[in-house]
C-alpha cells in the first residue's frame, strides 16, 4: 500500500479511530516528525490535543546497532532486540561514551523543547493515549514512549500507523492495549518509499505548531 502523503495516510487513519474515540478523552502523540504530521490529521477529526515525544538514539559505536533512546525527560529506555547480556557488555565497554552521548542528547532535547515543552503529563493523565508514526519499522520508539508514560495514569494505549513490519506488528501485540496498522509489510523499506510527498516541515515548525496547538487545550 502506497500513500500520496503522509496527510493523506491521517485521512484514512482516522476513519479507524472515529466511532469509537471521537466523543471520547483522547491525546495524540506524535513519535517523530513525520508521525506529528499523520497525527495531526486524526486529532482535527477526533478534536483532541497533539503533542509530540521526543527522543534520540544513542548508537553502539561501530556496531550499526542502537543500545536504546533517552527521551525528553532524561529517561533512557534499552533496545529491546538486545539481550540484557548484550547490553550490559556494551554499557560496561562503553560506559562513559554513552554517558556524554545521553546528556548532550538530553541537553539538545531541552534547547529544542525551550520552557515550554511538548509533551504535558497534566493533559495526558486519564485519558486514552493514541502514538502514531509514520511507519513502525521496529518498536524502540513505542518502547520509550511506553517507558515515559508507565508514570502517567492513563486510561489505555492505542498504537495507529500506516505502515508497520511484521516483526513490529508482532511485538506490539503484547505491549498496548488497541493497533490500527493500514499495511503491514513483510519486506520493508525505507519509510519514504511508501510516500509520493516526503516534505516535513522543519523540527522548529513542528514545535511551534503543537505548542500553540496544546495552548488551546488547557
Amino acid at each position: 500500500m502506497y500513500f500520496e502523503s503522509r496527510e493523506q495516510a491521517g485521512d484514512l487513519l482516522v476513519r479507524e479511530l472515529y466511532d469509537k474515540y471521537r466523543y471520547e478523552n483522547c491525546v495524540v502523540i506524535g513519535l517523530s516528525d513525520g508521525g506529528v504530521v499523520v497525527g495531526e490529521r486524526i486529532s482535527n477529526v477526533l478534536h483532541c490535543a497533539l503533542m509530540m515525544f521526543i527522543a534520540e538514539s544513542i548508537a553502539v559505536p561501530g556496531e550499526g546497532l542502537d543500545l536504546g533512546s533517552v527521551d525528553q525527560s532524561g529517561g533512557f529506555t534499552y533496545n529491546s532486540s538486545i539481550s540484557e547480556g548484550e547490553a550490559g557488555e556494551y554499557s560496561n565497554e562503553f560506559h562513559g561514551y554513552f554517558e556524554e552521548q545521553k546528556r548532550e542528547a538530553f541537553q539538545r532535547m531541552n534547547r529544542l523543547l525551550g520552557d515550554g515543552g511538548v509533551l504535558d503529563a497534566d493533559i495526558i493523565r486519564y485519558n486514552n493515549v493514541i502514538l502514531v508514526s509514520d511507519c513502525i519499522s521496529d518498536v524502540i520508539q513505542v518502547d520509550v514512549a511506553l517507558n515515559f508514560l508507565k508514570h502517567i495514569k492513563v486510561e489505555r494505549v492505542i498504537v495507529a500507523t500506516p505502515i508497520a513490519t511484521v516483526p513490529a506488528v508482532d511485538k506490539l501485540h503484547v505491549r498496548v492495549d488497541e493497533l490500527h496498522i493500514l499495511d503491514v509489510k513483510a519486506n520493508f523499506l525505507d519509510v519514504n518509499h511508501y510516500y509520493n510527498i516526503n516534505d516535513l516541515p522543519s523540527r522548529e515548525q513542528i514545535i511551534a505548531k503543537i505548542n500553540q496547538n496544546i495552548l488551546n487545550w488547557r
